[in-house]
C-alpha cells in the first residue's frame, strides 16, 4: 500500500518531494475560490427581494393610512365615502399589511437548505463535514446519527447547540451525547438538534446555507413524518449512496415520497466511498453501471430532470478523503501516509466539481423556491393595490366632475336667490308703502265720518244723569268708555275687514313670490311661517284721556241775558274775550271755559265802537244800582213807562219760563251738546295720529311677516353659502384624494416593475 500511495503523489510534484508535494498541490482544491459568484446569486437575490418588500411594506402602510383617512373623513355634500372607496376594497387594503409583514418575516428567515439522506453508514455526516471543512458532526462505522442535526451559521464566535425542548444553548461537546445512536441519552429519531457554527469559520454558512443531516432512512418507517417535518422547505436533496452497492428500494421509496410532496425536487446522488474502486477491476464498467441506474432513477422514475442533466447529478467521491485533505490543507499539516489511496486527486476534483454544481443548483433553486412564490404574492398585492387606487382615482375624478357641476348649480342658485331677493325687497317695500297710504287714507276718512256722527253716538248713550258732581264724574267716565267702544267698533266694522283682507292678500303674495325663488324642499316650511292667528288693528282712541280736560257748564243761563246777547252779536269767542276783559277790570275770576278765548282779542278791532258802548254799559250796570236807575230813567223817558213795563213783563215771563224748564233732562242735553262739541274738536286733532297708528300697525305686520320670510330666505342663502364652502373643501379633498391615489397607483406600477425586474434577473431559467 505504501508504494501505491507515493507513486501518484510523485507524479503530481516535479520537485520530487514525495511526502508533501502531492497533498499540498491540492491545497487550493475545493477552498471556495471562484465559487462565490454562484452562492452570491441567492444572497444578492435575498437582499434585493428584501429591499423590494421593504418598499412594498412602506407602500402598503402608506396605502393603508391613505384609505383609513379616506374612510374616516367627512363625506362630501351628496356623496358617501362608499362611493369613493368600497368597504370591500378598504378591507382588502387593510389586510395587506399583515400579509406583507408575514412575507418579510419569512424572507428574513429564508436560507438555502440542503438535506442529506441515505442509508446508515453511507457517510452522510462525513460529506457534510467535508463541505464545512470541519469535523463538526459525529461520524463512524455503523448507525451513528440517531436524529436530525441542522448546521447553520451564527454571528457568535463560539459554537453552541440548541434542542427543541430548551432555548438554553449547550456546548458543542454535547452533540455526541444527544445525537449518537450509541449514546444512552440520545434524543428521539424525529428530534432536531441545531448546531450554531460561527459564520467566520465557514464560507458556506456565511452564504446563508444550512445543512441538515438525517438518520439512516433504513432504520425507521416514519418517512412521511420526516418529509413533512424537515423536507418541505428543502432546496436540494443529496442522496449519499454507497458505491459498493446499487441504489436500494429504501432509498428509492424515500425519494418517491419526497417527489410526491414537492414538485421536481433537486436531487444529487453521491456515490461515496469511491476510493475502494482502486482495488477493483473493470472499474469503468462499474462506474457506468452506477451512472445508468442513477440516471434511470432520476430521469425515468422520479422525472425530476432529463437524462442528460441526470448524468451531471451523479458524482463518485470519497468524503473521507476530501475531509482529511481539507483538514490538513487548512492547518498546513501534510497529509499522513497510508491515508489517501491512489487516484485521490481525481476524487477530490470530483468532490469539488460536486460542490461547484451543487452551489450553482442550490443558489438557483433556492432563489426560485424561496422567492418565486413571494414575488408572485407581491405582484398580486401591488396589482390589487394598483386596481384599488385606480378605482379611487377614477371615482374621485368622476366625483370631482359631479361636485363641480353641483357647485355650479349651487352658485347659480345663490346668485339667482340674491338677485331675486333684492328685486323682491324693492317690490315689497313699494307694495307696503302703497298699502300704508291706503290704510291711512281709509282710517282718516272713516274716523272723520264717525266724528260727524258723534252727536248721534252720544245720544245713544242712555245712563241716569244727575248734576251732582260725584255722580257726574261717573257719568262722564261711562260716556268716555261708550264713545271709545262704539267708535272703535264702528271703525273696525268699516275698515278692519277690508284692511285685514288686504294684509292677508299681501302676505300671501309675498309668500308666493318668495316661494318661487326658493328650493322646492323649503317651500312647505315657508308657508308654515305665515301667522296662525288673524291680525287685528287696534285703533287706540282713548277718549278718557283725550277728554280728560272737559269741563261741563250746566248752570242756568238766560237766553236773552247780557252775556247771551253779546255771544249772539260777537260770537262766542268775541264775547268771551269781552267778558274776560270786563272780569279782569273788575277783579272777578273767569270761568275755566273762558281761558282759551284770550287769544281772540285781536278779532275785536272791527267792533271797537260797539265794544266800548257795551263795556261802558256793563260797567255801569255792574257797579251800582244808581247806574241802573239812571239808565232805566233814560229809557223810560225815551220810550215810555208802558212800553218798558210791558217789555219788562215779557222779559220776566220769558226768563221765568226758561228758569222753570231748566230741568235735569235739559241739563243732560246741554251736557251732551257741550261734550259733543268738545270731543269732536279733540277727536279731529287725533285723526292723523290714529290713521298713522293704524297704518303703522299694518306696516309692522307686513314688515315683520316679510322679515320672517326673508329670514327663511337668508337661512337658505346661508345654507347655499355653506354648501359652496363645503363643496370647495370637498373639491380640494377630492383633488388630494385623486392626487394621492394617482401617486399610489404609480408607486404600484414602479414596485411591479421592480418585481418584474427581479424575476427577469433571478427567476428566469438560464
Amino acid at each position: 500500500m505504501s508504494g501505491s500511495i507515493t507513486q501518484p503523489t510523485a507524479t503530481m510534484d516535479s520537485s520530487g518531494d514525495q511526502g508533501q508535494s502531492g497533498p499540498h498541490s491540492l491545497r487550493n482544491l475545493g477552498n471556495g475560490h471562484g465559487r462565490e459568484s454562484a452562492l452570491q446569486l441567492f444572497v444578492q437575490a435575498k437582499k434585493r427581494i428584501n429591499d423590494i418588500f421593504k418598499d412594498i411594506g412602506d407602500y402598503v402602510v402608506e396605502a393603508d393610512t391613505f384609505v383609513r383617512k379616506l374612510v374616516a373623513s367627512k363625506p362630501a355634500v351628496g356623496v358617501t365615502e362608499t362611493e369613493v372607496i368600497s368597504p370591500e376594497n378598504a378591507e382588502v387594503v387593510k389586510g395587506f399589511k399583515s400579509k406583507i409583514d408575514g412575507i418579510r418575516e419569512v424572507l428574513a428567515r429564508d436560507h438555502m437548505k440542503v438535506v442529506f439522506f441515505g442509508r446508515t453508514s453511507n457517510g452522510k455526516s462525513t460529506v457534510i463535514n467535508a463541505m464545512l471543512r470541519e469535523k463538526i458532526l459525529p461520524s463512524g462505522i455503523g448507525h451513528t446519527t440517531h436524529c436530525f442535526i441542522q448546521v447553520e451559521g451564527s454571528d457568535n464566535q463560539e459554537a453552541s447547540v440548541l434542542t427543541e425542548d430548551s432555548n438554553l444553548p449547550k456546548s458543542l461537546h454535547s452533540i455526541k451525547e444527544l445525537a449518537s445512536a450509541l449514546s444512552s441519552g440520545k434524543l428521539k429519531e424525529n428530534s432536531l438538534i441545531r448546531i450554531l457554527w460561527p459564520k467566520n469559520k465557514c464560507r458556506l454558512l456565511r452564504e446563508d446555507i444550512i445543512f441538515l443531516d438525517s438518520p439512516g432512512i433504513d432504520v425507521s418507517p416514519d418517512l412521511d413524518e420526516w418529509i413533512d417535518k424537515f423536507c418541505l422547505d428543502a432546496d436540494v436533496f443529496v442522496l449519499v449512496a454507497n458505491a459498493e452497492s446499487t441504489l436500494m428500494q429504501t432509498e428509492k421509496k424515500f425519494f418517491h415520497k419526497v417527489s410526491s410532496r414537492l414538485s421536481k425536487p433537486n436531487v444529487f446522488v453521491l456515490q461515496n466511498r469511491w476510493d475502494v474502486s482502486e482495488m477493483e477491476e473493470e472499474i469503468d464498467k462499474v462506474k457506468q453501471q452506477h451512472i445508468d441506474y442513477n440516471t434511470q432513477f432520476l430521469a425515468d422514475e422520479l422525472q425530476v430532470v432529463d437524462k442528460r442533466e441526470a448524468k451531471d447529478r451523479v458524482f463518485f467521491v470519497s468524503a473521507r478523503e476530501a475531509l482529511v485533505s481539507r483538514l490538513q490543507n487548512d492547518t498546513g499539516i501534510p497529509t499522513p501516509d497510508r491515508v489517501l489511496l491512489p487516484g485521490f486527486q481525481a476524487r477530490l476534483f470530483e468532490f469539488a466539481n460536486f460542490e461547484n454544481k451543487f452551489e450553482v443548483c442550490i443558489s438557483k433553486s433556492a432563489v426560485k423556491t424561496k422567492f418565486e412564490q413571494h414575488t408572485d404574492r407581491g405582484k398580486s398585492i401591488t396589482c390589487d393595490l394598483r386596481s384599488v387606487m385606480g378605482q379611487v382615482y377614477t371615482t374621485s375624478n368622476t366625483l370631482q366632475e359631479s361636485q363641480q357641476r353641483l357647485r355650479q348649480e349651487r352658485a347659480d342658485e345663490l346668485d339667482f336667490l340674491i338677485k331675486q331677493l333684492d328685486l323682491l325687497t324693492r317690490e315689497v317695500k313699494e307694495k307696503i308703502r302703497v298699502m300704508v297710504e291706503d290704510v291711512e287714507r281709509k282710517v282718516a276718512s272713516a274716523l272723520n265720518d264717525e266724528i260727524r256722527r258723534l252727536s248721534l253716538l252720544v245720544e245713544e248713550f242712555d245712563r241716569p244723569f244727575h248734576p251732582d258732581q260725584m255722580l257726574l264724574n261717573v257719568y262722564k267716565k261711562e260716556l268716555h268708555a261708550h264713545v271709545e267702544q262704539v267708535l272703535g267698533r264702528n271703525l273696525q266694522s268699516r275698515c278692519s275687514s277690508a284692511l285685514l283682507q288686504g294684509v292677508e292678500t299681501t302676505e300671501k303674495q309675498m309668500t308666493d313670490r318668495l316661494s318661487a325663488i326658493l328650493p322646492e324642499d323649503t317651500r312647505q316650511q315657508l308657508f308654515n311661517l305665515l301667522p296662525k292667528r288673524d291680525f287685528e288693528i287696534a285703533y287706540r282712541l282713548d277718549c278718557r284721556n283725550l277728554c280728560a280736560d272737559f269741563r261741563e257748564d250746566i248752570e242756568f243761563r238766560f237766553t236773552f241775558g247780557p252775556t247771551a246777547l253779546l255771544q249772539k252779536l260777537l260770537g262766542s269767542k268775541g264775547s268771551a274775550g269781552i267778558l274776560m276783559g270786563t272780569a279782569g277790570s273788575m277783579g272777578q275770576p273767569m270761568s275755566s271755559n273762558a281761558a282759551p278765548a284770550a287769544a281772540t282779542m285781536q278779532g275785536l278791532h272791527d267792533n271797537e265802537i260797539l265794544t266800548t258802548i257795551l263795556t261802558t254799559f256793563a260797567s255801569f250796570t255792574s257797579r251800582t244800582t244808581l247806574g241802573t236807575v239812571a239808565i232805566a230813567g233814560v229809557l223810560a223817558k225815551a220810550a215810555g213807562w208802558r212800553v218798558i213795563a210791558v217789555s219788562g213783563a215779557l222779559y220776566g215771563a220769558l226768563y221765568l219760563y226758561e228758569r222753570l224748564t231748566w230741568s235735569t233732562r235739559a241739563k243732560e242735553r246741554c251736557f251732551k251738546r257741550q261734550y259733543v262739541e268738545y270731543a269732536s274738536s279733540k277727536l279731529r286733532l287725533i285723526v292723523d295720529l290714529t290713521s298713522s297708528n293704524c297704518s303703522h300697525q299694518v306696516q309692522q305686520e307686513l314688515s315683520s311677516t316679510f322679515a320672517r320670510l326673508c329670514h327663511h330666505a337668508d337661512t337658505t342663502k346661508h345654507q347655499l353659502e355653506e354648501d359652496l364652502r363645503q363643496l370647495d373643501t370637498d373639491l380640494h379633498r377630492l383633488q388630494d384624494v385623486a392626487s394621492g391615489a394617482k401617486t399610489l397607483k404609480n408607486k404600484a406600477d414602479f414596485l411591479d416593475s421592480e418585481l418584474k425586474g427581479f424575476c427577469d434577473t433571478y427567476l428566469q431559467d438560464s
